[in-house]
């Protein structure tokens, strides 16, 4: 059975989005407050605060609120479980067309032994 990671699940989807994905790149030079992070979407500002929360929810990001102004900061360390993830999957995958190559070549060479 395929372990189960809700973490690691509510982090695919919170990148499952595109405007959430874009939201993530601007956080990764620095913090950002909302209104900033809202204006090139074009989105309203509520449904920009929903595609906030998916990613604060996931981990991948956390606010601050000053005053009247809400910041964002991207919480990197929260992909490092996405990466090891990917990483273990790309060794498996990696594997097996390893020794499907080698199937293929000995396949080829029983052939040309014929």
């Amino acid at each position: 059975m395929a372990k189960y990671d809700p973490d690691l699940s509510l982090i695919f989807q919170a990148l499952s989005d595109p405007t959430r994905r874009a939201m993530l790149s601007a956080l990764g030079k620095g913090a950002v407050p909302v209104s900033d992070l809202a204006r090139p979407t074009g989105l309203a500002l509520p449904t920009v605060m929903r595609h906030l929360a998916v990613l604060e929810e996931a981990g991948l990001i956390s606010s601050e609120k000053a005053g009247r102004v809400r910041t964002c900061r991207m919480r990197p360390e929260a992909l490092e479980a996405t990466m090891g993830w990917l990483a273990e999957q790309k060794a498996i995958w990696e594997a097996r067309t390893d020794r499907l190559e080698a199937y293929v070549a000995e396949l080829m060479r029983q052939d040309d032994g014929k």
